[in-house]
């Protein structure tokens, strides 16, 4: 499949990583490729942009900028806690010195409350630190089982992966025995076809020796043509002593 990764290494079955020398040359090959590497500017620039502005709110868009523009942050306004008097130029206005009761009574109004939430804590706060503690704890055993599940997820991971590079492991050793073997006969013919060869090679080398020329072959093979000429006249002659012996057995006597 095209989506198929095939794994060429076995961890479990391998050895020499430990080896001296193995992590010196993996590390080269590392440094080797960081050198041949050359990061452009921005390499992501043929992606797209993150669609972030759903999850931006105003008071985020207003820091992007503030940010973007290089501008300090605003400190933390005090005002709010302070009981100035009314300005110098405005002791004599009604309305400056309202102001200043205003401001005053807001300050009163929340100090009251500080006192009224630390009145409550004191009373509250023991059995709401308690009840915060007690869900803290049950969140916290929640996420150590789901903690131990997962150890336990990748334990069995880890043991299938075991026993699949074991068994892979003794199908490549048997196969490996099988192709030894079947080098070795490759061999073993390979030598037997060399040895054949050489004993060929030498009958015919003998043959040769022992078989003569063709000027020695042809006086031999005249004279055999012509005692085999004689022969056939031989016949000849003898064939026609018993034809002749035959027709004077047929023909009948004066005598008679």
């Amino acid at each position: 499949m095209a989506d198929e990764v095939i794994v060429d290494a076995l961890p479990y079955i391998d050895h020499g990583y430990d080896d001296v020398g193995v992590r010196e040359s993996a590390m080269a090959m590392v440094e080797e490729e960081c050198r041949r590497y050359r990061p452009t500017k921005n390499y992501l620039d043929h992606l797209p942009l993150p669609a972030s502005t759903p999850f931006e709110t105003p008071l985020m868009i207003n820091e992007f900028e503030r940010i973007q523009n290089r501008l300090p942050m605003e400190t933390l306004s005090m005002k709010r806690y302070e009981l100035p008097p009314p300005p110098s130029g405005k002791l004599s206005e009604v309305s400056a010195w309202q102001e200043s009761i205003e401001n005053s009574m807001a300050q009163l109004e929340h100090q009251w409350v500080r006192s009224l939430n630390l009145e409550l804590m004191l009373d509250y706060g023991t059995e709401a630190w308690k009840s915060y503690l007690e869900v803290f704890t049950a969140m916290q055993a929640k996420a150590q089982l789901q903690l131990q599940q997962l150890k336990k997820d990748m334990q069995d991971v880890n043991w299938q992966r075991k026993q699949a590079q074991t068994q892979a492991g003794e199908k490549l050793r048997a196969l490996e025995a099988h192709w030894v073997l079947l080098v070795s006969k490759n061999y073993e013919i390979e030598t037997e076809c060399v040895e054949l060869e050489k004993v060929i090679k030498a009958a015919r080398e003998q043959l040769d020796q022992l078989t003569p020329s063709s000027e020695e072959q042809l006086p031999q093979t005249e004279h055999i043509n012509g005692h085999a000429t004689r022969s056939d006249s031989n016949d000849t002659n003898s064939n026609d002593v018993d034809e002749a012996a035959a027709e004077n057995e047929d023909e009948p006597t004066n005598d008679a």
